[in-house]
This record gives C-alpha cells, structure tokens and sequence, in this order.
C-alpha cells in the first residue's frame, strides 16, 4: 500500500499533448480540403463562362455573316433589273436594220406599168419581155428594172406559152421545148411546161401530119422523115402516116 497508484494513460499530460495536436491537424486538413473544392468549382464555373462567351461571340459573328450575305444577294437581285434595263436598248438598236430608200423615176414607172399590160395580154419569157419594153422604147435599165420589179412565175409564164402555141399548131414534144427556148425561156422553164401539159404527142402528130398534106403532097416515107425532122419520133410519125392513110 506503501506504493502510490498509478493514474490511467489517458490523465497522464503526454497523451493529452498529442491528442490535442492529433485533433487540431485533422481539423486543418478537413478546411484545406473543403477550401480545394470550393476552388475546383469556382475554375468549373468560369471555364463555362468564358466557352459559353466564346459560343456567344461566334454566333453573333455568324449571324453577321448571314446577314451580309443577304444583303449582298437582295443587292444583286437589284442590280439586275438595272444591267437589263440599259441593255435592252442597245439590242433594239441592232434590231432596227436602215432601210435604204430607193427612188422610182418616172420611166421606170412606166416601164412597171407597160411590164404588167404586156402580161395580162400574153406569155413572156423574162428576157422576151425586156426586149419588148426595149422595141417600146425604154432603156436596158428601167425595162430590167421594171421585169425585176414585177416578180412573175415564168415557170407558169412558160406553160401559159406551150398551150397558146398548141392551139395555133401542133408541135412535137422536143418542137416545142426548141420554140419556147426560142422564145427566152430556160431548158428547165420549157421543160416545166411541156411536162405540165395534158398532151398525146401522137395526136399531135397527125396533126401536123394534116397540116404538111394541106399545103404539098407527101409520100408515106416523106412524110415520116419530115415528122421525125419535126421531133417526132419514129412511133409517132408512123401512126401518123398510118391515121392519115399513107
């Protein structure tokens, strides 16, 4: 009993000194932690700040864009109309060609005038008709001029010819495509004409056959070669000889 107690381990002064700074460490830790995630959250927020500025910011240089392109489009759109409006008469201008405005002197006139009387009288070739006007006495030019002026079919002119010979004589097909050339008509115009008649040609050749008998006396064979010298050919003028009764 003489030994004095000993005190219990947590009364003694040493372990009260270091649970007490035990203590104030982890209450030191617990505040720097608190204080890093206050930090954390704090550079969360302005880092979205300053992306969600910078979305801002290309949006409405976007939308700048946008609307400069509009701007641009509705002032072509105007121009437009501008660029065809002072076009347009430039192309009007090619358009209208100059009319050169031709003089008529009285002879020429007058040789039209003569021209259209001969025509409505008569057939004419083109060059038979300006010999005409010559013999009426216009000159080369106003009755060329006038046969120009005119602007007749002489195709139709050429078969007019062929039927008005046909009723004054008979003809053989090659006869009268030599008389209407005679007459100034082209190859191809008496061609035309001769082609575009309704004609037997060995009817035409008793005729002429006919006509030969009225004015001499024939053999048989003479009066073949005279048909054949006449176009005829050697079918026809036998026909003819055979109708006639040689």
């Amino acid at each position: 009993m003489s030994e004095k107690l000993k005190k219990p381990i947590y009364k003694r002064w040493w372990f009260i000194t270091i649970a007490v700074v035990v203590i104030f460490g982890f209450i030191g830790s617990i505040g720097n932690g608190d204080n890093e995630a206050q930090q954390a959250s704090i550079n969360k927020v302005s880092e979205k700040e300053v992306v969600s500025s910078l979305d801002d910011e290309k949006e409405i240089v976007q939308t700048d864009e946008d609307e400069g392109k509009e701007e641009i489009k509705s002032d072509e759109v105007i121009e437009k109309p501008e660029e065809k409006l002072t076009e347009e008469p430039k192309e009007k201008l090619k358009e209208e060609p100059k009319e050169d405005k031709v003089t008529e002197t009285l002879s020429q006139k007058n040789a039209v005038r003569k021209a259209e009387q001969y025509l409505r009288t008569m057939p004419f070739s083109k060059s038979g008709l300006i010999a005409q006007l010559e013999f009426e006495g216009f000159s080369t030019e106003d009755a060329t001029y006038a046969v120009n002026k005119i602007n007749a079919d002489w195709k139709k002119q050429a078969v007019k010819k062929a039927e008005e010979y046909l009723n004054v004589m008979a003809f053989s097909k090659n006869g009268l495509i030599g008389q209407l050339e005679f007459d100034g008509f082209s190859n191809e115009e008496a061609n035309h004409a001769v082609n575009n008649l309704n004609v037997n040609w060995k009817e035409q050749a008793v005729r002429k056959g006919k006509e030969y008998l009225n004015i001499m006396a024939f053999s048989r064979n003479g009066l073949i070669e005279q048909l054949k010298f006449d176009g005829f050919t050697l079918e026809e003028a036998t026909y003819a000889a055979d109708q006639i009764g040689l």
